[in-house]
């Protein structure tokens, strides 16, 4: 039975890949790299920042030289979208006729807690959210399903009875590992470059609370 509803941040309630990809070619450019969308593709979308410097680098990024490029990476994230945050067609209308049902949600992201206070923040749903967890609040980053698990633990349901909707794929793959059902919400990647999952969409247009509460049955 269906207890919970989990959401991804990037390309799950915003499409901000673009934007991270813009702030990443600033942030590389001052370093004279130019990686490709491809790359950035292959090596960015759903991972974190420790891995995609450390690629990008070509070298090991850890420790207090990770914290300082991650936060002149991602303040140039910030500078760039927040005028341009918007949600992903029928996600404010969704989550609503969600939160109607009494259902408990939360967001669960591999980024930074500034970067969730400022998409969350500027959509007004904050309030609704019963667990707001960000990179600083985990120890493991997925495909680990530490803040999925971590998430159903705050919200006292069951991971079974969560449903998640993850974009990536080491974001699906963290809620498959956590033993929960996933939607894959197809804003950067295609079908076959996910894991299985539960269900699909392009937007939640295309989704009713009828239908995720019969994945459940």
């Amino acid at each position: 039975m269906l207890k919970a509803v989990i959401f991804d941040m990037d390309g799950v309630i915003c499409h901000t890949n673009p934007f991270h990809s813009i702030a990443f070619q600033r942030f590389f450019a001052k370093r004279n790299l130019n990686p490709t969308e491809a790359e950035y593709a292959e090596h960015m979308y759903g991972k974190n920042n420790g891995y995609i410097l450390s690629h990008f680098l070509g070298r090991k990024i850890e420790g207090e030289e990770l914290a300082l490029l991650e936060e002149e990476k991602e303040g140039l994230f910030r500078e760039i979208y927040k005028a341009e945050v918007d949600p992903i067609s029928g996600f404010i209308e969704f989550f609503s006729e969600l939160k109607s049902t009494g259902l408990p949600t939360a967001v669960a992201t591999s980024a930074p807690r500034a970067n969730l206070d400022l998409i969350i923040g500027a959509l007004g749903i904050g309030g609704q959210m019963q667990s707001q967890l960000a990179s600083e609040d985990v120890s493991m980053h997925k495909p680990d399903p530490e803040v999925y698990l971590q998430t159903a633990s705050k919200l006292g349901v069951r991971p079974e009875n969560c449903l998640v909707f993850e974009d990536s794929f080491s974001g699906v793959s963290a809620g498959l590992n956590a033993g929960m059902k996933v939607v894959g919400v197809l804003s950067s990647h295609t079908k076959g470059e996910l894991p299985k999952c539960s269900s699909y969409i392009h937007d939640y247009r295309e989704l009713s609370i009828d239908q995720i509460k019969n994945l459940f049955k």
